[in-house]
């Protein structure tokens, strides 16, 4: 049974998990930065521990489209963890990716079956880029489940770690970060650890 209490979590141990947030973010714009051959800046992310039942608000309402990519965490880290953004972000991805011109609806939620795949590989370099430094940073084994990528509502998308997890407590470490310059990617890592995955991170980390 886990110590750990999210509610009640000490100044120190909310700005480790903070700190790791960022570097998290920052591995992940390095990789992206790579793949798509572009400078790419990062703004300092904005991270927060959340309940589920506040997120839709936070991103947008509950029945904005966002495009959602979701994979398990397995090792001695175990959870979920969860990237979103917007399909204007997912639009500007895409075209760089695959060298077309950005088009003047960038809002449409309709991709192509190879749009759809581009978005699933960028998607799955992210996220491993992120957890690479989650492991590194904690030196504690953590890989990812094959990932699964989804067109849907925000309250849509919630409502699958927040069934699953809400047996573990309902809170969730957010981490919103904006690449490249005129906030060229808006995006929502979410990083969703079993309690007791929490507390090996944060004994990992000297806490």
């Amino acid at each position: 049974m886990s110590k750990i209490n999210l509610e009640e979590l000490s100044d120190m141990q909310f700005d480790l998990l903070k700190e790791i947030g960022n570097i998290g973010a920052g591995n992940a714009t390095t990789a992206l930065a790579k793949m798509l051959q572009m400078k790419m800046d990062m703004s300092v992310p904005k991270v927060a521990l959340l309940p589920f039942k506040d997120m839709s608000q936070l991103i947008g309402s509950e029945d904005q489209i966002v495009v959602g990519i979701l994979l398990g965490m397995e090792g001695e880290i175990k959870g979920m963890m969860m990237f979103l953004f917007d399909t204007k972000s997912a639009h500007h991805l895409v075209n760089k990716l695959m060298m077309q011109e950005d088009s003047v609806d960038n809002n449409s939620t309709d991709f192509t079956e190879m749009e759809m795949s581009a978005i699933s590989e960028i998607g799955n370099i992210v996220s491993g880029s992120y957890l690479t430094a989650l492991g590194t940073l904690t030196n504690l084994s953590v890989h990812a489940t094959v990932p699964s990528m989804t067109v849907d509502m925000i309250g849509a998308l919630m409502s699958v770690p927040a069934s699953e997890f809400g047996k573990y407590g309902d809170k969730l470490l957010l981490i919103q970060s904006q690449f490249g310059e005129s906030d060229f990617v808006t995006g929502y890592f979410m990083l969703i650890p079993e309690l007791e995955s929490y507390e090996k991170i944060l004994a990992a980390l000297g806490m």
